[in-house]
């Protein structure tokens, strides 16, 4: 991410100065527009201030309060659909009173509030239905407002100057909010109601409701979002369809996996938007709703087994937006991948950034990583040779720009004055350090970077293969052996048995055990013979805390389980982690992560596992602690479920060979089977049922079209690739 939580001294952190109103954040989205309301279905003053309206990086609307008589009605239940189709509270009414004379008994009226978002803004429904024995009257109300804050202001930055809110505009049953913005752009949120409200005061909006016995009230409210500015990352809204995915065909045995399955699966949807190369999974809302080049690229390798798609439009728009130039501000440099693309008035005006930002060490080599992946999994030969030089030029800026010493390692420092001090994923400014504590200095070299690196040029050495370059690609594989060798003698620590977190620009190494190590399995440039040391550890009591693997271990200096990055728990991170761990035949040891994993959705809201958790160990009987302020959803953390079942089982799909692959698959006790109906192989396609036995799982092949092979390995033989 870009964004760190509790650091001193970074303009860019997110500020809290008191806690989340309540603990549920309910999130819908449609493209470019977000809503976060609370449980009442309100976007209510208090708390972070996170509550809104959303589009391109803006708050379209900061209030929307609703109220019964000069209070708020009891809330009986609530929450967003199965489908995220909607948010659903239904209310009552408290004791209304005139006076000392009770007028209308608590409970007598019911209220049904439903919310939508579209790519234009906001449609509430709401429904009062009387049980009351006799007429009752009672009085509605809504507090509009619109502070078209920019997400940065929203996270706690202060500006020195904004622009030009205009006057309330009162129309008939509804007001507009108009804002010109330093920027030269006009937003406005229109909102409507129908019927149209009989009273329309200063942000007010008054309804007094007569209700007979048993009979209802409907009323709809529309909040609709425009800008004078012309969209960049969209085509018109509507033109292009919402991709439905593959993801609802994996199903599962364990009722309660099938509804974590099934709630990663609408999220990736909700959160995916669609852009003119296609669909991109933004990375989380509310802070990251925007495309991030290391996030998508990490969401799409998650879900790419199972749904090619999102990998494709993942490719094509980083592609796209490929740096052609240097831009020291942006941490520009030809060839390198996107970190973050943002919208808002702050960006344009060059006041954060990130309007399009470039301080991202890995999203390149794994763009890289993507593509290969992608043309394994697909065969899409068109995309390949479309994307091409865009991977000769992210090559290229591996082997000048990435590694400006010449020394076989990319490092990164930042160029930029306001830019990211730590460009890995971990991009904190207190993320690494050495052993006693102290930070590292740039140019850091960080562990999983480089497994990346060595990935990249597999990956590349394959597809110039495919592409008859035969020349190419023994180069590119000479270069991944190289490295291999290179960083087996330079990152792995004897003493202590793992690889160190990164070098600094001393070269000295990062002697921490952390969860980057991981990553290295992940990519492959671990050799075997460390693999089993590397598993042990990182499942040790000190790395995996009983939900999952820990950012950073126990006992090492600058631990903290609260930390952003320093101890916590992140899902997509455990996800690659146990992929590794599979790619080398450790299948057991990722039924652990994904058995944390699945525990940790059982104790969440809705099922939806958040960004992070805090990393304090897990005890018997009680609930994770919970990361102030994370994201929910997060694309990468949807996309962690899928993974973490194809770590299990060990597959790969891989369509030029047409072939499906199961080394050494494993279920957990939990699961006793699991489905995949209609795995798309080229143009073959399969259903396949897997049943876990003693200590092995049985793959049955239930039905096929077109030519398709099913292989199954028991032995170590065979590695899955990422």
């Amino acid at each position: 991410m870009s964004a760190e939580f509790e650091e001193t001294g970074n303009p860019f952190a997110i500020r809290a100065s008191s806690a989340r109103l309540d603990a549920s954040m309910n999130v819908l989205k449609a493209d470019e527009t977000f809503a976060v309301v609370d449980r009442f279905g309100d976007i209510a003053p208090g708390g972070t201030g996170d509550l809104g309206l959303y589009r391109s990086g803006t708050r379209y609307l900061s209030s929307l309060a609703m109220g019964l008589d000069g209070g708020r009605p009891f809330l009986l239940s609530s929450g967003v659909r199965r489908d995220n189709s909607a948010f659903v509270a239904d209310l009552t009414n408290p004791d209304l009173f005139d006076g000392d004379r009770l007028l209308v008994p608590r409970g007598s009226v019911h209220l049904r509030k439903q919310l939508r978002v579209t790519p234009a803004g906001l449609h509430l429904r709401l429904r009062l239905r009387s049980y009351a024995a006799s007429a009752v009257t009672v009085h509605l109300a809504f507090l509009l407002d619109a502070d078209f804050a920019d997400i940065f202001e929203v996270r706690g930055m202060t500006r020195a100057a904004r622009g030009r809110r205009h006057p309330v505009s009162p129309e008939k049953g509804g007001m507009r909010f108009v804002y010109t913005g330093l920027d030269h752009v006009v937003r406005e949120s229109t909102v409507h109601t129908r019927p149209p409200a009989p009273h329309v005061a200063a942000q007010r909006l008054e309804f007094p409701v007569h209700l007979e016995a048993g009979k209802e009230w409907l009323m709809q409210l529309t909040v609709a979002c425009r800008s004078s500015e012309r969209p960049r990352l969209l085509k018109s809204p509507g033109s292009l369809p919402m991709h439905a995915g593959n993801l609802f065909a994996l199903r599962a045995s364990n009722e309660e996996l099938d509804l974590w399955l099934h709630r990663s699966a609408v999220d990736l949807r909700m959160m995916t938007t669609r852009t003119r190369w296609g669909p991109y999974p933004y990375a989380g809302a509310p802070w990251f709703s925007a495309p991030f080049g290391r996030d998508g690229i990490i969401t799409a390798l998650e879900v790419l087994w199972l749904d090619p798609e999102p990998a494709r439009g993942v490719l094509r728009f980083l592609a796209a937006t490929q740096a052609t130039t240097e831009d020291p501000d942006r941490d520009a440099e030809p060839g390198k991948i996107l970190h973050e693309w943002r919208d808002s008035e702050m960006a344009n005006l060059g006041e954060v950034p990130f309007g399009r930002y470039y301080g991202s060490v890995d999203a390149t080599p794994l763009f890289v990583i993507l593509a290969g992946a992608y043309f394994d999994r697909t065969g899409d030969r068109a995309l390949l040779e479309e994307i091409w030089p865009n991977i000769e030029r992210a090559l290229a800026w591996m082997d000048t720009y990435g590694d400006r010493d010449g020394d076989g390692f990319i490092e990164y420092a930042s160029h930029a004055t306001r830019g990211l001090v730590h460009q890995g994923w971990k991009d904190s400014s207190d993320a690494v350090f050495h052993e006693d504590g102290s930070p590292a200095d740039p140019p850091i070299a960080l562990c999983e970077v480089q497994g990346y690196a060595y990935a990249a040029r597999r990956a590349a050495a394959d597809m110039a293969r495919a592409l008859g370059d035969p020349d190419l690609a023994a180069g590119l594989s000479e270069k991944a052996d190289k490295l291999r060798e290179r960083f087996d003698e330079a990152f792995w620590d004897p003493n202590r048995a793992f690889y160190c977190f990164a070098l600094d620009g001393d070269k000295k190494p990062c002697r921490v055990l952390t969860s980057n190590a991981g990553h290295a399995l992940w990519a492959g440039i671990a050799k075997r013979e460390r693999a089993r040391v590397l598993a042990d550890a990182l499942l040790g009591a000190d790395a995996f805390c009983g939900w999952g693997v820990r950012t950073v271990a126990a006992g090492q200096k600058g631990f903290n389980p609260m930390s952003y990055h320093d101890g916590s728990v992140w899902p997509h991170d455990n996800a690659l982690i146990a992929a590794g761990l599979s790619r080398y035949g450790h299948t057991g040891h990722a039924v652990r992560i994904l058995t944390g994993m699945f525990d940790l959705s059982r104790f969440v809201a809705i099922r939806r596992l958040p960004e992070l958790v805090c990393g304090f160990e897990r005890v018997p009987g009680q609930a994770p602690t919970l990361y102030p302020l994370a994201c929910a959803p997060q694309a990468w953390s949807s996309g962690a479920a899928f993974l973490l079942i194809q770590a299990c089982l060990g597959i790969r799909v891989c369509a030029p060979e047409r072939r499906v692959q199961f080394s050494r698959p494993r279920l957990p006790r939990f699961l006793e089977a699991v489905r995949i109906d209609g795995l798309r192989v080229g143009s073959a396609k399969a259903d396949l049922l897997l049943t876990r036995r003693t200590g092995t799982v049985e793959v049955h092949v239930e039905r096929t079209e077109g030519d398709l092979a099913v292989e199954v390995s028991r032995s170590n033989a065979v590695e899955v690739a990422p």
